[in-house]
């Protein structure tokens, strides 16, 4: 049973950056895509990010491209998220997830198995 942990969360300014971490344990990362979500309240869980085994495919959800980053290290069985230029609607609660696949279906939830409990961000105007 993979247990992810996610952390590097907090309060900061609009403009700030943040990394995220997500480190797996009880199990590795290999061969299965990761990915990031975000929740914020009263909204439904987004997919953020997403990267394939290897890391030669990753994917964006539109709003974050360009500001922000998906990394893996698979030696350290840890995920990464740097966020850059952050915004107030960039504010929520970030999971990270381990997908059933190697690659595909990156931005369906159903498609990941195991989730994190979130770390909170909070990016005030």
């Amino acid at each position: 049973q993979v247990q992810l942990v996610e952390s590097g969360g907090g309060l900061v300014q609009a403009g700030d950056s943040l990394r995220l971490s997500c480190s797996a344990s009880g199990g590795t990362i290999d061969y299965r895509t990761m990915g990031w979500f975000r929740q914020a309240p009263g909204k439904e869980r987004q997919f953020v990010a997403a990267i394939s085994w290897g890391g030669a495919s990753t994917k964006y959800v539109d709003s974050v491209k360009g500001r922000f980053a998906i990394s893996r290290d698979d030696a350290k069985n840890t995920v990464y998220l740097q966020m850059n230029s952050l915004q107030s609607e960039d504010t929520a609660v970030y999971f990270c997830a381990k997908s059933k696949y190697s690659s595909g279906g990156d931005d369906i939830p159903a498609s990941y198995e195991y989730w994190g409990q979130g770390t909170q961000v909070t990016v005030s105007s």
